[in-house]
């Protein structure tokens, strides 16, 4: 009965939406409940979240309803979240109007700064666990997060009408590993649409509302934000103090810049205009900022005139993949760049900064956070602005420790780009980056994991059991080893059950060598790699082999080199187009013919002298030469 009721009032408040979204002053904040959905990927996050849309009447009720929040077109072709997605709820409980928000947060690793923002704004979370499956990696990553936030955490079962759902396994290991009490753990499907009823009532007896002034001058967290093409960035803010109106004078804490409040509103998740934004609740503001240096996320935004405390904001995000990114065509470089800020603008866990390469020319060297956000992106910059790039093979940031008296103004260097690797002679000792790996595998598979993570140079730090068929492993591993084949070699050595999550762990020892490749003698910077020692000639020999398929032939032979340390490594040879001179030989005297190849041999030493190799520069033949 419950069910019918709250139902009920989940479509009735639907008829009168716009009309009470118009003044938002009724909502004070011990009525305003602002909470996100934090999961492993897959486990059913945004399926929950378009129930709880239907439910309070946000949209239809409708068979087609899949992944309604998630409106990127890459998100809808790829079934995954890569950016954190708001919605305001208007829900009816035990006589009382509530504004709910609702935030749905990415579930991979690699859009882990999408979480950690999102949960800024909120004073709770639903951990969503996959009934069938159990905790994962990244489970047990976003925990922490809002454990390290002092959320209030409520446990979801989804998926429990499957046929493979272990209810009580799953609880087991919920209570073993996060220590929570789940006699309140919440069991629905999100599919069915069973025990969505429960959810929302369970956040408002559970979380707490925002803890702000209702009175005191505004304070505003800027916790994400978007490009539109007509009004410029759209920001995404929590009011933490204070009330915000159209109209308002505000200054960013800092820039110190002052912009006008051209428009505020609610999403529902549709962009809804409102006279003001009040204490506690979450919104959009709209002021005509137009880069990404303006639009810095956890900027605190205050009135004009007044001053403030700020607010703590956000650790910066931590790029740990980088790659040379490259207009196809030269002409496209201006494009690319007015394409590339509204990218940044809608993801701040981008670095980006301008780069050129003797064989590309000018481009940008970008960080991502791990290998599906460098592809995510870079399939953005293709579906969303039109613009074809090439991409670099990626890379990762390593230090080297100058000799002392060596010519230089610092004794450490930082690079991520192998055209920078020094000089071994002015060098002590190289370091690369390391991560704290966590993987969760079923017990049968545990050898071969292990067998997988020692080959990727791996240290073993913790292993516990999770339940009696479940296993946790934490090994410390060099970031360069997993960014590119560890993930597909986890997955296929554990026949898809394993998860992995990682963090950063800071800089160790290493023995890295810049491993080069020669065109004819002459080294190609755009495909130059820093690897182990160990894994130079491997790596070396397979970049050849490719360079080999990719490179069309000449008229003259092309000697492809992977050189390292003074010392030629691996070597493949395009072969010369030939052209068949003894053909107009019918017969007569062998040395005719030999006279007339020895011409032909001497012509192409002279073309080869002087020729040049030039490498396809289309992408599907440049991405093809990934090590991965």
């Amino acid at each position: 009965s419950s069910s019918n009721s709250n139902s009920t009032s989940g479509s009735n408040n639907s008829k009168s939406t716009a009309t009470r979204f118009g003044d938002l002053s009724q909502f004070p904040p011990e009525r305003v409940r602002n909470f996100c959905i934090i999961a492993h990927v897959d486990h059913g996050k945004s399926t929950i979240a378009d129930r709880l849309l239907e439910l309070t009447g946000a949209i239809e009720p409708s068979a087609t309803n899949k992944q309604v929040l998630d409106q990127l077109q890459v998100e809808q072709e790829r079934g995954v979240t890569v950016r954190a997605h708001t919605a305001s709820l208007l829900f009816q409980y035990q006589g009382q109007d509530y504004l709910l928000n609702l935030i749905d947060t990415p579930g991979h690793v690699d859009f882990n700064y999408e979480v950690a923002c999102s949960l800024a704004a909120c004073q709770g979370c639903l951990l969503v666990v996959d009934a069938s499956q159990g905790i994962q990696a990244q489970t047990v990553a976003n925990f922490y997060l809002a454990f390290e936030r002092e959320l209030e955490i409520i446990p979801v079962l989804n998926k429990v009408d499957l046929p493979s759902a272990d209810v009580s396994r799953t609880l087991q290991q919920i209570e073993t590993v996060f220590d929570l009490d789940t006699h309140k753990a919440l069991q629905v499907s999100a599919k069915l649409g069973m025990g969505i009823d429960q959810i929302l009532p369970a956040v408002i007896e559970r979380v707490p509302p925002p803890a702000g002034n209702p009175a005191g001058p505004l304070r505003m967290l800027l916790f994400d934000s978007w490009f539109d093409t007509y009004r410029g960035a759209v920001s995404v803010v929590e009011v933490v103090d204070g009330a915000l109106r159209k109209g308002d004078k505000i200054v960013a804490a800092h820039s110190g810049r002052g912009y006008e409040a051209l428009e505020v509103g609610v999403l529902t998740p549709s962009r809804v205009p409102t006279d003001a934004l009040f204490c506690g609740q979450v919104g959009y503001v709209v002021t005509g900022m137009k880069t990404p240096e303006e639009a810095r996320v956890g900027d605190t935004f205050h009135h004009k005139g007044t001053t403030v405390q700020v607010l703590p904001g956000f650790k910066p995000a931590k790029c740990m993949v980088f790659a040379g990114l490259y207009p196809v065509d030269p002409n496209d470089y201006e494009t690319l760049a007015a394409a590339l800020s509204k990218l940044v603008l809608d993801d701040s866990s981008v670095s980006l900064r301008k780069d050129t390469s003797l064989a590309l020319g000018a481009g940008w060297r970008l960080g991502f956070l791990g290998m599906l956000h460098m592809d995510i992106f870079s399939q953005r910059l293709e579906i969303e602005h039109s613009m074809p790039v090439i991409m670099t093979s990626p890379s990762v940031s390593y230090k080297a420790e100058l000799r002392p008296g060596a010519d230089v103004t610092e004794p450490e260097l930082i690079f991520e780009n192998p055209a920078f690797f020094p000089d071994p002679v002015l060098t002590a000792r190289y370091f690369e980056p390391m991560v704290v790996g966590t993987v969760l595998v079923p017990e049968e598979y545990l050898g071969k994991v292990m067998q997988l993570c020692q080959a990727s140079r791996g240290e073993q730090l913790h292993m516990s059991f999770v339940d009696s068929s479940r296993v946790m492993l934490k090994y410390r591993l060099p970031l360069s080893e997993i960014i590119e084949t560890f993930f597909d070699e986890l997955k296929s050595c554990s026949s898809g059950y394993a998860s992995f999550d990682f963090e950063e762990a800071g800089y160790a020892a290493s023995d890295l060598v810049h491993v080069q490749v020669l065109m004819n003698g002459q080294p190609v910077d755009a495909l130059g790699f820093v690897c182990h020692t160990s894994r130079a000639y491997d790596r070396g020999r397979l970049l050849c082999q490719r360079l080999k398929e990719v490179i069309p032939r000449q008229l003259f032979d092309v000697a492809i080199q992977a050189s390292t340390r003074g010392k030629v490594i691996a070597r493949e040879t395009v072969k010369a187009l030939r052209k068949d001179v003894t053909a107009k030989c019918y017969g007569g005297d062998i040395t005719r013919k030999m006279k007339l190849l020895q011409r032909q041999k001497e012509g192409k030493k002279r073309m080869r002298m002087v020729g040049n190799v030039e490498l396809p520069k289309v992408k599907p033949a440049f991405r093809s030469l990934s090590l991965s």
